[in-house]
C-alpha cells in the first residue's frame, strides 16, 4: 500500500551507469527570472555605489568631506578625525557606528588631557595646545560665545585615544581631572549612565583589539591545528565508525541500567524509615525539593519512568539493530569516498569565497543606501542658501558667498534626497531579498556539485578505477551548464520564507511593548510554522539537488521522486539521519574540545611552553574563544562535505536496492560490506 501511495519502485535501466551525462537544460523559466534579478541587483548596486564613495567606508571624513590623511593634501600630516563636542560621542550609537552629530576636524594626535575652552585661555602653553583642536584659521582669542555658537572651537576636549583613526574619549573618573566646572558636572551626571556603558565598552574593544594584535599568528596556528584534527577525524571514521557508536549505545543502557537499579534500591531503603509512606500529593508543592528525596513514592516513580526508558532503548535496539548497522557501513563507505576525493574536502573554500563576495556586496550596498552623507549650507546669518544641499569638494559658488559670507558646507546627516533614497525601503528589501536568494544559490550549487560527484562514486562498478577523472570540476560543469534555473527554483523558495521570517521578527519587534497579546501570540506562532517549514524545506531541496546531479531532470520532477523514493523506505532515513547527525555532532565537540583545552593550557600559561612563548594578553580567553569558534566552522565545513556524501551515498544506496537484483544482468553497485549486512550479493561474482 505504501509502495502505491508514494509512487512505484525504480526499474532496472540496462544504460544506466551514474550520473546522466546526456542531459538538457532545467527549469529555464526560473533561469531567465534569476539573471533578470541578478541584472536588477546589480543596477541597484550600481546606483547605490555610484552616489557613494567607497573610501568613505575605509577612510574617515572631516565635515568638508576631506580624507584625514590623505597624500597629496593639505591633512597629509593629520590622520585623526577629531570630535567637536565630545558629549555627543557618549552614546551606544557612537560605540556601534562610530559616528558621532557634531562637526569632525581632522588632527594630528588625540588630546592627552582634560581641558576646558575657559582654563586653556588663562594660559599661553594651554590655549596653543587647545588651537590644534579648533577649525583652521579660527582666532582662539574670540569671545567663548561666539566660538562655541558655530563650534568654531570645542567647549571642552578628553583625554583620547585613536580607534580606527577616531580619536574616541574616555570619560575623567576623578573630581581632580574635572576641576570645579559646575556646568560640565551637571551635563556628566545627566549623561552618567550611559556614558559608563560607553566608557566601558570602549576600554574593552582596545583590550580585545590589543590582544588580537598580540596572538593573530597564534590564532591562525590554532585554526590550522582544527583543520587537520577535522580531516584526521574524518579519516578514522572509516575504521572507528562502528565502534564509537555502539560505545555510546552500550554506554547510554549501561547508564540508564545503573539509575534505575539505584533508584529501586533508595526505594526499598526507605520502606521501614517512618514518614517515609507520604505521597507526593499529601506533600503539595514544596520550595525544599529535597524533601520529596525522602518519600518512597518518589524513587518508585522514578525507577518506573527510567525502567520504561530503557525497555523503549531496547526494543529500538532489537528491532532497528539491522539498520544502525546499515547506517554505520555508509558511514564507513562515505569515508571511502572521500579518500578518492580528497579534493572535495577543500570545496567548501569555495563557497566560503563566493559567500564572503555576497555578503560583502550586500554590505556595502546597504551602507551606500543608508549612509549616504549629506551636506547643508550653514551660515550665522539667515540668507537663501541656508540649508540647501551641497558638495564639500566643490562648494565654491560666487553668489553664495556673496549673498551668505560666512557660509559653510558642513555635515548634515547620513541619507539621501535622490530618487534611490526616497525609494531607500524598497531598494533595501530589494538588497535584502537577493541577499538571500545569492546565498541559497551558493550553497545549492555546492550541494548539486558535491552530490554529482559522491553519486559518480557510488556508481562506479570497479572502485576507484571506474571513477571518472577529476569528478568535482565534471559535476560542477554539469551543474552550471544544465541546472542554473532548478537551482535558482530552489534557492528561490527558500528566500521567500526566509524573507517572510525577518519581516516577523521586524513586527514582532515592533509589537515589543504592544499590550495586545493576541497578536504578539499570533506571530510567534507564524514565526514557529515558518522555522519549521523552512528546515522541511531545505531537506527537500538537499535531496532534490541530488536526484538532479543524477538524473538531470527539473527540480519538482526531482523532488517528488526524492520525496517518494525516502518515503518508502522512511525507517532507515529517520535512523540514518539521526545516527549521522550525532556522530557528526560528537566529532566536532571532540575536535573544538581538544583545540581548546589545547589553547586553553597554552595562552593561561598553566604549561611551561605556554609560560615561555605565550603573547601578553590583557584576556586570556580571547584567542581561546577565537579559536573555538573558529575551529567549529572549520570542522562544520569539513562535516558538511562528509554528511552531503552521506546523504548522496544512500539514495545511490535505496536505488540501487531497487534497480538491480545482484544478478549478471543486475548487479549491485553497493560495497562488499554493505551487500554482506544486508544478506545479498553478486550471484555472477561468486560462480
Amino acid at each position: 500500500m505504501a509502495k502505491e501511495k508514494y509512487g512505484d519502485p525504480r526499474t532496472f535501466d540496462p544504460n544506466f551507469k551514474g550520473p546522466i551525462h546526456n542531459r538538457s537544460c532545467t527549469d529555464v523559466l526560473c533561469c531567465l527570472l534569476f539573471t533578470v534579478g541578478m541584472l536588477g541587483y546589480l543596477a541597484v548596486g550600481y546606483l547605490a555605489w555610484s552616489q557613494g564613495d567607497l573610501r568613505k567606508v575605509i577612510h574617515v571624513t572631516d565635515s568638508r568631506g576631506q580624507f584625514c590623511g590623505q597624500k597629496g593634501t593639505p591633512l597629509e600630516k593629520k590622520p585623526l578625525l577629531f570630535y567637536m563636542n565630545s558629549l555627543k560621542c557618549f552614546s551606544l550609537t557612537m560605540l556601534l557606528e562610530f559616528q558621532c552629530p557634531t562637526t569632525q576636524i581632522c588632527v594630528e594626535k588625540c588630546p592627552d588631557r582634560f581641558l576646558t575652552l575657559l582654563n586653556a585661555k588663562k594660559k599661553p602653553e594651554d590655549k596653543q595646545y587647545y588651537s590644534q583642536f579648533c577649525k583652521e584659521g579660527v582666532n582662539i582669542n574670540l569671545l567663548d560665545t561666539q566660538l562655541l555658537k558655530d563650534e568654531m572651537c570645542p567647549e571642552i576636549i578628553f583625554r583620547s585615544e585613536p580607534l580606527m583613526h577616531r580619536c574616541l574619549p574616555f570619560l575623567p573618573k576623578t573630581k581632580s581631572e574635572v576641576g570645579d566646572n559646575v556646568t560640565f558636572n551637571i551635563i556628566l551626571n545627566a549623561t552618567s549612565k550611559e556614558s559608563n556603558i560607553v566608557t566601558k565598552g570602549q576600554d574593552m574593544a582596545m583590550r580585545i583589539f590589543h590582544d588580537y594584535t598580540n596572538s593573530w599568528h597564534w590564532i591562525l596556528l590554532g585554526l590550522v591545528i582544527g583543520m587537520v584534527l577535522s580531516m584526521i577525524f574524518i579519516v578514522l571514521l572509516r575504521f572507528i565508525a562502528g565502534v564509537i557508536i555502539w560505545t555510546i549505545i552500550i554506554s547510554v543502557i549501561l547508564v540508564i541500567g545503573y539509575g534505575t537499579f539505584h533508584c529501586y534500591m533508595q526505594y526499598t531503603a526507605l520502606k521501614d524509615k517512618p514518614g517515609s509512606n507520604v505521597t507526593i500529593k499529601d506533600l503539595g508543592l514544596r520550595i525544599d525539593f529535597s524533601i520529596y528525596l525522602q518519600i518512597q513514592q518518589t524513587w518508585l516513580a522514578f525507577t518506573i519512568i527510567l525502567g520504561v526508558i530503557e525497555l523503549v532503548i531496547l526494543l529500538i535496539l532489537i528491532f532497528l539493530r539491522n539498520r544502525i548497522v546499515i547506517a554505520i557501513a555508509l558511514i564507513k563507505e562515505a569515508s571511502r569516498a572521500l579518500i578518492h576525493m580528497m579534493s572535495s574536502l577543500f570545496y567548501p573554500l569555495m563557497t566560503f569565497a563566493l559567500l564572503s563576495l555576497v555578503i560583502a556586496y550586500w554590505a556595502i550596498t546597504s551602507f551606500f543606501l543608508s549612509n549616504h552623507p549629506i551636506y547643508k549650507v550653514k551660515n550665522i546669518t539667515d540668507c537663501e542658501y541656508s540649508n540647501q544641499t551641497c558638495d564639500p569638494q566643490t562648494f565654491n559658488n560666487p553668489n553664495v558667498f556673496k549673498k551668505c559670507p560666512d557660509a559653510e558646507c558642513l555635515f548634515a546627516f547620513y541619507g539621501g534626497e535622490t530618487f534611490l533614497h526616497k525609494h531607500q525601503i524598497v531598494f533595501q528589501f530589494y538588497n535584502l531579498f537577493m541577499f538571500f536568494w545569492c546565498v541559497n544559490f551558493v550553497m545549492a550549487l555546492g550541494q548539486m556539485t558535491l552530490a554529482g560527484a559522491f553519486a559518480s562514486y557510488y556508481w562506479a562498478f570497479k572502485k576507484p578505477v571506474d571513477i571518472p577523472t577529476f569528478p568535482i570540476f565534471s559535476s560542477l560543469g554539469r551543474a552550471l551548464r544544465y541546472h542554473i534555473g532548478s537551482m535558482a527554483f530552489g534557492s528561490l523558495i527558500l528566500s521567500i520564507i526566509q524573507v517572510i521570517r525577518v519581516i516577523l521578527e521586524y513586527l514582532e519587534k515592533k509589537l515589543k511593548f504592544a499590550e495586545n497579546k493576541v497578536t504578539r501570540f499570533i506571530l510567534r506562532c507564524l514565526k514557529c510554522c515558518f522555522w519549521c517549514l523552512e528546515k522541511c524545506i531545505k531537506f527537500l531541496n538537499r535531496n532534490a539537488y541530488i536526484m538532479i546531479a543524477i538524473y538531470g531532470k527539473n527540480f519538482c520532477t526531482s523532488a517528488k521522486d526524492a520525496f517518494f523514493l525516502l518515503m518508502r523506505n522512511i525507517v532507515r532515513v529517520f535512523v540514518l539521519d539521526k545516527v549521522t547527525d550525532f556522530l557528526l555532532f560528537l566529532g566536532k565537540l571532540l575536535i573544538v574540545g581538544i583545540v581548546g583545552v589545547c589553547c586553553f593550557f597554552f595562552f593561561s600559561g598553566k604549561i611551561k611552553i605556554g609560560k615561555e612563548v605565550a603573547p601578553p594578553l590583557n584576556y586570556y580567553w580571547v584567542p581561546i574563544v577565537t579559536v573555538m569558534i573558529g575551529t567549529y566552522l572549520i570542522a562544520h565545513g569539513f562535516f558538511s562535505v562528509y554528511a552531503m556524501c552521506v546523504d548522496t551515498l544512500f539514495l545511490c544506496f535505496l536505488e540501487d536496492l531497487e534497480r538491480n537484483d545482484g544478478s549478471e544482468e543486475r548487479p549491485y553497485f553497493m560495497s562488499k560490506s554493505l551487500q554482506k549486512i544486508l544478506n545479498k550479493k553478486n550471484k555472477f561474482m561468486t560462480k
